[in-house]
């Protein structure tokens, strides 16, 4: 025993420092950190605008559809709205004075008509019509809502009952409005009948003071755009 030698013997100091210069060296560097976190975020940004253009698409393709590769000769009644202004997230009160959140509606095309609560003769008409708009549209109709946003505090005459069944009664101050909704040139609000979309984008603007012959046009229209979204729109909310 006494005369074995211990081989390469170990020295205390040295093994402890080892293994922490081993994990000091192995770690990235600050530089590595700030270059790998900037690229997870901007494959995240790419990720997520990636998503946006996978949801959009559908009503994209539809709007292609419709106006881009439209057979020539086919004439368009209705006006486009460029750029679509998107429904403000606001809430309003329905015609038995309940807090209703606006962005409930979305789902749904609608059909929307602007005017005060006394709902003059121009008013009236576009009632009508909105109601014939969507019944003449068949078994398409489930898939458009009536809208009437009302501008001001004056009560709805008792008479409109018959002519709003089933429609949504808003109440929505004119500014407000103003901000998602508007008239061509020269034109007020209570003049046209309005499409907003199932994302809520206000996209079409029907021209003013419509008559019997426009009706027809708008309701061919309408159908262009129910058939072209068809493959992605589906009746109820």
């Amino acid at each position: 025993m006494s005369g074995s030698k211990l081989s390469n013997p170990v020295d205390p100091q040295k093994s402890a420092e080892s293994p922490l210069a081993m994990t000091i060296h192995d770690l990235p560097s600050p530089g590595d950190v700030v270059h790998a976190d900037a690229q997870r975020t901007r494959i995240g940004r790419w990720k997520m605008i990636a998503m946006l253009l996978v949801c959009a698409s559908p009503v994209l393709a539809s709007y292609f559809t419709y106006y881009v590769l439209r057979p020539e000769g086919r004439s368009v009644y209705g006006e486009l709205i460029q750029p679509q202004k998107d429904m403000p997230s606001i809430t309003v009160k329905n015609d038995q004075a309940q807090d209703v959140a606006l962005q409930s509606l979305k789902g749904q095309w609608l059909l929307v008509t602007v005017a005060s609560g006394a709902c003059d003769e121009r008013c009236q008409q576009n009632l009508y019509f909105q109601r014939q708009l969507r019944e003449i549209l068949g078994r398409d109709k489930d898939r458009l809502d009536r809208v009437w946003l009302v501008t001001d505090a004056a009560p709805v005459a008792t008479g409109l009952s018959a002519a709003l069944s089933g429609a949504h009664v808003l109440r929505m101050d004119a500014e407000t409005v103003a901000r998602w909704i508007t008239p061509g040139a020269g034109q007020q609000a209570q003049d046209h009948l309005y499409v907003v979309d199932p994302m809520g984008n206000f996209m079409m603007r029907f021209p003013a003071n419509m008559d019997v012959a426009g009706a027809s046009k708008a309701k061919r229209d309408l159908n262009r755009l129910l058939k072209a979204s068809s493959s992605w729109d589906q009746a109820g909310r």
